[in-house]
């Protein structure tokens, strides 16, 4: 192995230090099961002293810094991608095709300041997007590279200094991460700081924080909610889903058959868009999971760190508990050879619906009789993240996407990217709110000033 686990540090007025509070927990190898390291949070006045910092800072990021970033970013993906598979289990196969999100994100806002992002102004009337002020950026463990880099990212080119919290069960990345973004932002703009929920409950309660960005679980982005009510704070939210894919009565078998496994088990099925609900026609229900089964059969199960594994571990051994009592009592399909040590759950498909997120690689199955019941059953959660829909005829597959309740609906594919690298991610119902994207996120970092001599620009009407 060519990384070596970091000891976790924090990063607060410029100066590194040791988390010195346990958490109770002890992070793990989720190939072997083995404990690696203690679970540590940063100690609550270090975390004071971070928001202090945070609330005086200022200093100029400019889209050469934020080049100068990726650039040194890149130098680091073999490390930081490979630390992610480490702390999460996902195959590495998966982690460093995703690296490239690490240093993209300091380029695309490069480009967006070079692009005038900031500025938007009307006939003579000018429109600023000013730094809302301290930004707190909360991100999950499933991706916790990747995620970071586009909140950091966008947050500084808006201006704003940032303090980092990252999930306590995969800390190891966000250090040659935060090393890099250190060595090139003024003072006080950047800081990272460990913990779980207290931690971030001691950082979300706070009122120098002016926004919140989060990437989590409904619970806690509830919590960031309700802290910022009475602040009236801005808060975006990506909250997961228990997305539906429906396969229509044309679709080719193997297309249909790849698309599920590939939802059901990229990142161990631990991702906010991964597979929830698979939506069958009843006439074909048999034939498809049939095709899915093999294809998930076929999935190399085994070391994370072994180009050739398709399939891995999950993260913790709290969170194979966690699929183990989603799975209990109900009739459920698993597929594959698991390994005997380690964090691993074999890919599982329910004989019945599945109602809410279960972040991992277990889906429910449902039947249906006609297209109005597939959009029926497509939209009887309360979720709204992501949508899949499968046909040959793509007219009708769009057709049928246009009526399915989710921020984005992919016809025909199950990448792990976005549609376009320039829409936005929305997040319906109970998966969140507000939007994500490369623009997006970057905009709801700011607020708007506009100012200029009344009357230089008259509404002339006929």
């Amino acid at each position: 192995m060519s990384a070596e686990l970091p000891g976790i540090l924090d990063f607060v007025d410029g100066q590194w230090g040791r988390p010195t509070v346990d958490l109770g927990l002890d992070l793990e190898n989720p190939a072997t099961g083995a404990a690696v390291a203690r679970g540590m949070a940063t100690a609550p006045e270090r975390v004071e002293r971070a928001l202090e910092v945070a609330d005086r800072a200022g200093g100029a990021i400019t889209a050469e810094l934020l080049d100068a970033i990726a650039d040194d970013l890149d130098k680091q993906l073999g490390v930081i991608t490979e630390l992610d598979s480490r702390a999460t289990g996902v195959p590495i196969r998966q982690t460093a095709p995703l690296g490239v999100i690490v240093s993209g994100s300091f380029r695309l806002a490069a480009d967006q300041l070079r692009n005038g992002v900031l500025r938007a102004d009307r006939d003579g009337v000018q429109v600023h997007r000013l730094p809302l002020g301290p930004a707190l950026c909360l991100t999950p463990w499933n991706a916790p590279a990747p995620m970071a880099a586009h909140k950091v990212a966008n947050a500084l080119a808006a201006g704003c200094p940032v303090i980092l919290k990252v999930s306590e069960f995969a800390p190891y990345s966000s250090i040659p991460l935060a090393r890099v973004i250190a060595e090139h932002v003024p003072d006080g703009m950047f800081q990272l700081v460990h913990g779980g929920a207290e931690t971030g409950a001691q950082l979300v309660g706070d009122p120098r924080i002016r926004a919140v960005s989060f990437t989590g679980g409904l619970a806690g982005g509830r919590s960031v909610a309700t802290a910022s009510a009475p602040l009236l704070r801005p808060c975006q939210l990506e909250l997961g889903g228990n997305n539906p894919l429906v396969v229509l009565p044309d679709a080719d078998l193997e297309t249909a058959a790849r698309m599920a496994a590939e939802l059901l088990t990229t990142l161990n099925g631990q991702w906010c868009r991964a597979l929830g609900r698979l939506v069958l026609p009843a006439d074909h229900a048999e034939d498809l999971l049939e095709a899915i089964g093999k294809r998930l059969a076929d999935l190399r199960i085994g070391d994370p760190l072994d180009p050739g594994t398709d399939f891995g571990p999950l993260v913790h051994s709290r969170h194979v508990a966690a699929m183990r009592t989603a799975v209990s009592g109900r009739g459920s399909r698993s597929f594959g050879t698991i390994p005997e040590q380690g964090n691993y759950f074999a890919p599982t498909l329910l004989d019945d619906d599945l109602t809410d997120e279960v972040f991992g690689p277990v889906a429910g199955v449902v039947t249906y009789t006609s297209i109005d019941e597939a959009v029926r059953l497509a939209n009887s959660g309360p979720f709204g993240l992501e949508g899949y829909v499968c046909g040959a005829d793509e007219e009708l597959a769009l057709s049928v996407a246009q009526r399915i309740r989710a921020g984005e609906v992919k016809v025909n594919g199950s990448s792990i990217m976005s549609l376009h690298l320039m829409t936005p991610r929305p997040a319906w119902g109970l998966s969140g709110l507000g939007e994500e994207g490369t623009a997006e996120t970057l905009r709801f970092f700011t607020g708007t000033r506009v100012l200029g001599v009344e009357g230089r620009f008259a509404l002339h009407t006929s």
